[in-house]
């Protein structure tokens, strides 16, 4: 059995990491051993979410304090806002943080060593599949935009660089016959900033993938109601699944934001992820606390609801982590 290594603290020196992020000094573990589920020593831990107003900033803010209240302070957790989950993998791997959350087609990109990551596989492992992510297209009512082909020539917000929201925009597009780099004038936001195009008409459209409600889009309905509306992307599923079998079919209900109908998008899941060296007694007190603190992580924002030991297991292709198949069984 390996002895287990501390990994040194490191801060990073950003503004946006400052004091809720950085390299924590969280044990890496034997692969080998019982599983008690029992964290030996103080440990810290930082956990990449997203953009300050989407759903994973809102829950792994959440998130980080019931770790923190659920080990009596042994394991300290905090939570950074991130571009999410392209960025977040490759900090995970790097060990800026200890825990990411991660849309399911990025991890899978990540393990399998595909787009993002070609090349190289990632050394990650899942703790659990989380709720489901809606691809959310959002349009200009006056930019004459009924449908993917009419985002041709269009300022179209596709995310925040290496997130997973770029990611799907740009396999969306695809689907839908147009090269995110030359027909489109793409750009590259996080959802604070697009959010704000789209009030002042700077930007024609725009993509997100989130939880149901994300906060910034509810903010954007609330602020430019008659102004903008979601746009159909259900045709694009036949291309997209072509590529990944983790994306599905599933309506926006219209209550979320008020709309006049459903609205059929894609969805994906979510995972939430940790490197594969991960002390498996860490690993396994973060999983079971996941599903012991639901019901405060449902207070945090009501995707949470989505999360079910049904579907834990359900990460493939991400391997479970040792410590989270523990904590499942």
């Amino acid at each position: 059995m390996r002895t287990a290594a501390l990994v040194c603290a490191v801060v990073v020196a950003t503004a946006g990491l400052a004091g809720c992020g950085g390299r924590r000094d969280a044990p890496s573990g034997a692969a080998d051993g019982p599983v008690t589920c029992e964290v030996g020593q103080d440990t810290r831990i930082g956990i990449a979410t997203g953009n300050a107003t989407g759903v994973y900033f809102a829950l792994g803010n959440a998130y980080a304090d019931q770790i923190s209240q659920a080990t009596g302070g042994r394991v300290k957790a905090t939570a950074a806002e991130t571009g999410a989950s392209v960025q977040n993998i490759q900090q995970l791997v790097a060990g800026t943080y200890q825990v990411a959350f991660s849309l399911a087609d990025t991890a899978a990109d990540a393990v399998l060593g595909k787009d993002s990551f070609e090349g190289k596989k990632q050394p990650v492992r899942a703790l659990s599949r989380l709720y489901p992510n809606y691809t959310q297209v959002v349009v200009r009512t006056g930019a004459n935009i009924g449908s993917l082909a009419d985002l041709r020539g269009k300022r179209v917000s596709t995310g925040s660089p290496k997130s997973g929201t770029e990611v799907i925009a740009q396999r969306v597009l695809r689907a839908a016959g147009l090269d995110p780099e030359r027909d489109i004038a793409a750009q590259r936001l996080d959802l604070t900033k697009t959010v704000d195009g789209m009030k002042d008409g700077s930007i024609d459209a725009m993509f997100f993938s989130g939880g149901l409600p994300t906060p910034g889009i509810t903010d954007l309905f609330t602020s430019a109601r008659d102004r903008v509306q979601l746009l159909d992307i259900s045709a694009a599923l036949p291309r997209l699944r072509e590529i990944s079998a983790v994306y599905e079919a599933a309506p926006i209900p219209a209550a979320t934001y008020k709309l006049p109908a459903d609205v059929p998008t894609v969805v994906v899941p979510n995972v939430l992820l940790v490197r594969d060296d991960l002390d498996p007694n860490l690993a396994c007190v973060l999983t079971k606390t996941l599903y012991d603190r639901k019901p405060q992580l449902e207070q945090a924002n009501s995707a949470a609801k989505g999360i079910s030991r049904d579907t834990a297991r359900n990460t493939d292709p991400v391997p479970l982590h040792r410590g989270a198949d523990q904590a499942l069984s």
